[in-house]
């Protein structure tokens, strides 16, 4: 059966991608895997694999749209709009800011008159891509759209239909604990939880941790930079919530260049990562599909 793996963390910068590419590099030794970069405020994977994305379509979000016609200009819908998109003063054509909707419907609701109708925006874009034997699905967020949610709601339901294809499919989230982050975390059987040895690092662990405690996720933690900074902050983090530190990566000059480099860190924490969840499956060893080198 398929597994899906959450590589997720509160604070940004711990090395969550870095462990996530090079986590979906190993598997893709023995498996079918596919990476998904659910980042779509900023997507990376596709830089640290060398990857050159191919657009597979545009991602669209439902927008309000006026009948002027039917519109008595009674001011009703703006102070509806709890993201500000539109300005409405009586005896005046509303001023609608598309980038500022999110898609409510509540200006439609309220409308007495039913003079506000749906029409959509471009609000994002998947790409598709392939290196080191794995495939790469990845989502970005266009400039000045505040939902990647919607993006990322997208990417989930074309994994939906690739759910047989693969052996195993790892989520690379956003940081943070928002909406987009427990959307994709949702539909993962564990997770690891990055971070890194500083007091910021062990803080927005204990909030990563405490929502995959929500989710009823299995988790563990994986320690970046280990070796730099104060491990008990996060060793403290970790007894709290109950939760194991299943690796330790170093701070190596050899791991900086092979980032900049567009190459996937090759680190033994990273191969024990990969026969932990191996283990943990009951996935057998598959041969490659068709379209992988």
């Amino acid at each position: 059966m398929m597994m899906k793996i959450g590589i997720t963390g509160g604070k940004g910068g711990t090395g969550k991608s870095t462990v996530a590419v090079a986590l979906a590099v190993e598997l893709g030794k023995k498996y079918n895997v596919l990476l998904v970069d659910m980042d779509a405020d900023c997507p990376n994977d596709h830089l640290l694999l060398d990857v050159k994305r191919k657009l597979m379509h545009n991602v669209e979000q439902r927008i309000p749209m006026w009948d002027m016609d039917k519109c008595i200009k009674c001011g009703a819908c703006g102070p509806v709009c709890k993201t500000n998109a539109i300005v409405s003063i009586k005896k005046s054509n509303p001023i609608f800011v598309d980038s500022q909707c999110n898609g409510c419907g509540a200006c439609v609701i309220k409308c007495p008159v039913k003079a506000i109708g749906w029409d959509k925006k471009d609000i994002g874009y998947i790409y598709s891509g392939n290196n080191y034997g794995i495939d790469l699905l990845s989502g970005e967020l266009k400039i000045n759209e505040p939902l990647s949610e919607v993006v990322i709601n997208s990417m989930k339901k074309i994994v939906e239909g690739k759910n047989e294809d693969y052996d195993f499919i790892i989520y690379d989230t956003a940081a943070g604990t928002h909406c987009d982050v427990i959307s994709a975390l949702e539909d993962c059987d564990l997770a690891f939880a990055v971070t890194e040895p500083t007091p910021l690092g062990a803080h927005d662990l204990g909030l990563i941790l405490q929502l995959l405690k929500i989710l009823n996720k299995e988790s563990s933690i994986v320690l970046n930079m280990a070796d730099i900074g104060d491990k008990r902050l996060v060793e403290d983090i970790a007894k709290d919530y109950q939760v194991e530190i299943v690796a330790r990566i170093p701070y190596s000059k050899e791991i900086i260049e092979d980032y900049s480099r567009g190459v996937p860190i090759r680190e033994k924490n990273i191969s024990y990562l990969a026969d932990m969840v191996s283990k943990k499956s009951d996935v057998t060893e598959h041969k490659p599909l068709q379209n992988k080198k």
